[in-house]
């Protein structure tokens, strides 16, 4: 990241104003991390509406909080029903929205053109070491996405093309197509084309999608009865859920599948975390490594993740389940304390992902309307 980038609402404080070249640290004391939450919590009351109605009807405010933790995160089933941006309407260049089934209302999270560099910077940043570490020469990208041109509001998309613009070659292909009623359809000949002219160059191919394209693709190669080969050091990335647009598959049967279709062994397999509400993502492994404890998602240095009890609330244990709970100093326009509807297991070092809580209620956010 770029330590002269500063960002340019004149409003930030001066810490947040360093936040582009202090992320860009491989780690980071809990006295920093707290100064610079507390700074942006302090900003993001006074400049984000919602939020502050939000944490008044909690009767919190930056006065009142000494430490990170204690931030009121916000349910990111807000980000559907309010406008959550510190940004007037002339400064936001981009909104990224959820993706889900037909018929729903999607979250919005807008972005100004210094706070997408710094998404865009900080993507890279975490993705680098854990998908590319092992220093691959000429390896061959395929994506199993549509173009950006056809998904301008897919932070997923946005994410794989800012890739491509660091790592791609000119030969980086997008795989799939916008259908008429909004989904991704892939096209397997496109995709059987550039493997093969990968595999012939013994290029190394980076295949990354969604879990339910990866399903899609797996279930065409499984009815051809093709299996394929791909070169040494290859390597594969699944992120995301189903959402209706293909039958569910177990994370260790999807693997399996890919191992069995592809030829790519689970220590280059690895599983993304992210969501367009926030600016940071996390990442279940290091190409090339098998983990001895098992497969763990860890945020960059400026995310906390908590594992929260939904009956209690408080902090759950090593090895007990909960709702995640995300920190992410890289959120600077909208609000960095976000609770999840998102299900995990509180692990040593990180979190297992274990699916959504579809009966969590966004607690709160009806209150939030107008007063």
């Amino acid at each position: 990241m770029n330590a002269e980038t500063t960002l340019a609402n004149p409003d930030l404080p001066a810490g947040v104003r360093r936040l582009i070249s202090e992320t860009d640290a491989s780690s980071r004391s809990e006295d920093d991390f707290n100064r610079l939450a507390l700074e942006l919590f302090a900003f993001q009351f006074d400049h984000v509406p919602v939020y502050r109605r939000f944490c008044e009807w909690r009767n919190q405010s930056p006065g009142s909080i000494h430490h990170w933790s204690h931030i009121p995160p916000l349910p990111v089933a807000a980000f559907k029903e309010h406008l959550v941006s510190s940004l007037p309407e002339n400064e936001r260049c981009r909104v990224f929205h959820s993706s889900g089934t037909t018929g729903q209302t999607p979250a919005r999270h807008f972005h100004g053109a210094t706070s997408l560099s710094l998404y865009e910077a900080a993507l890279l940043r975490w993705f680098e070491p854990h998908f590319l570490a092992d220093r691959p020469e000429n390896i061959a990208f395929i994506f199993l996405t549509p173009p950006p041109a056809s998904a301008p509001h897919s932070s997923l998309i946005h994410m794989f093309e800012t890739i491509r613009s660091k790592f791609g070659g000119a030969d980086t292909l997008y795989a799939g197509q916008m259908g008429a009623d909004g989904s991704w359809n892939l096209d397997p000949e496109q995709i059987a084309a550039a493997v093969h002219d990968a595999s012939s160059a013994n290029r190394p191919v980076a295949l990354l999608g969604t879990a339910f394209s990866f399903v899609h693709w797996l279930d065409h190669l499984a009815g051809d009865k093709t299996r394929l080969h791909l070169p040494p050091g290859s390597r594969l990335m699944e992120t995301g859920g189903y959402k209706g647009r293909s039958r569910v598959v177990a994370k260790t049967e999807l693997r399996r599948l890919m191992t069995r279709f592809l030829g790519v062994p689970d220590s280059h397999i690895v599983t993304e975390y992210g969501m367009c509400e926030l600016s940071s993502q996390a990442y279940d492994g290091v190409i090339g490594q098998v983990p001895a404890t098992g497969k763990v998602f860890h945020f960059p240095p400026w995310v906390r993740a908590q594992i929260i009890s939904p009956e209690s609330g408080a902090t759950a244990h090593e090895g007990e389940t909960g709702l995640l709970r995300i920190f992410d100093l890289a959120n600077v326009c909208s609000v960095m304390a976000l609770q999840t509807e998102d299900l995990a297991l509180a692990r040593p070092d990180g979190f297992e992902l274990l699916g959504r809580d579809e009966a969590a209620e966004p607690r709160g956010c009806s209150l939030m309307a107008a007063s």
